[in-house]
């Protein structure tokens, strides 16, 4: 595996299809805060209910400034399928499929022997510098409390 992104580390820009197949270019989104939040495979229980608690918080991130994103391995037509049974309306869910995990790669996220990401939240700043990074089990959902706690006091401005 790579070399875990550490905070204050420049983020690699990146273009990714969501799940509407509409490119989203972390460039464009510099001076703004961003979430990425990684996730294993889609269609899975506990990366279902990542991706949902992130929809549910829209309104929250929104009134922070901050663009929360899902990543993971699986292609942008299985992303758009999972999307849609699970209501999502408003998180672009982003396919890091090819290079396969190459975002996940060049974060120190990525898991070879399995295929896919690390379960991880980063926050990048308004600079393109990673502010926050959390690397969770994988079978454990990330606490969002813990995100807006560090968004909330200010860091990562």
């Amino acid at each position: 595996m790579d070399q875990l992104v550490r905070e204050g580390d420049p983020v690699p820009s990146f273009k990714l299809r969501d799940q509407h197949n509409e490119e989203f270019d972390l460039a464009q989104a510099l001076g703004a805060r961003v979430l990425l939040s990684f996730h294993p495979l889609a269609f899975t229980q506990v990366c279902t209910r990542q991706m949902q608690a992130l929809e549910a918080a829209m309104d929250r991130f929104e009134s922070l400034g901050v663009l929360p994103l899902g990543l993971s391995v699986d292609p942008m037509p299985a992303k758009h399928a999972w999307g849609r049974e699970m209501g999502i309306k408003r998180l672009r869910m982003l396919a890091d499929f090819w290079p396969h995990g190459g975002v996940a790669s060049s974060l120190g996220l990525f898991r070879p022997v399995e295929g896919f990401s690390q379960r991880a939240n980063v926050v990048i700043d308004p600079s393109g510098r990673a502010a926050f990074i959390k690397v969770y089990q994988i079978p454990q959902l990330p606490d969002l409390d813990e995100v807006f706690a560090f968004l909330e006091a200010g860091s990562g401005s």
